[in-house]
């Protein structure tokens, strides 16, 4: 991997880029602690999208394993897990980040938000998403309990660790690196910061 093929996502921002049908994305968590909010459009209908309850559906499990596809609203693969070093914890339960979350935590006047940095990112390439879908989580540590509960813990993944997905039709991905700094699912310090992707 060269350093000149890597695309940023800043930290507390958003990235977006066209992908075609057999490439790969591969998303480093490049400090270690950083989730990356992660969707997928078809890019012949921006309303199909992957979609986190009919993927749970498909996959009969609250996270992928590896070589477990990543499904649209409409039941079709739009991205499989083909490689994973980051030890297979990624939400997708959980919705995107918004200023009414931040509302509720405390925060007095604008937080940056995943929900915003998924507009601005399209927006970059011209684009409007129809919705803002749940997003994959990606190295988010949301441990669901024996009695429903769920947490809200840091990360497991360490500095360099990355997934890879394979689109399986011409898409356009979206990341956001969470802005989150109230509760430390960024890590127990709670600082987020930049991750990195490539397109192969």
């Amino acid at each position: 991997m060269t350093a000149a093929s890597l695309i940023t996502i800043p930290a507390r921002r958003g990235k977006a880029a066209f992908v075609s049908a057999g490439q790969t994305v591969r998303v480093i968590n490049t400090h270690g602690q950083q989730v990356v909010d992660t969707w997928a459009f078809s890019r012949e209908d921006l309303t199909e999208f992957m979609s986190m309850e009919h993927s749970r559906t498909s996959l009969a499990r609250i996270m992928p394993t590896v070589g477990q596809a990543m499904v649209t609203n409409r039941r079709r693969a739009i991205l499989t897990l083909a490689e994973d070093t980051s030890g297979g914890i990624h939400d997708t339960l959980l919705a995107a980040c918004d200023r009414y979350r931040y509302e509720l935590l405390g925060c007095e006047g604008y937080h940056d938000n995943c929900t915003d940095n998924l507009a601005a990112a399209l927006a970059e390439l011209g684009l409007t998403a129809p919705e803002t879908p749940s997003p994959w989580n990606l190295f988010m540590n949301i441990p669901v309990g024996a009695d429903g509960g769920v947490g809200f813990e840091p990360p497991v993944s360490k500095p360099g660790d990355y997934v890879a997905l394979r689109a399986e039709m011409d898409c356009v991905v979206a990341f956001s690196a969470c802005p989150q700094d109230m509760v430390p699912i960024n890590g127990a310090d709670c600082v987020p910061t930049e991750a990195h992707f490539q397109i192969l």
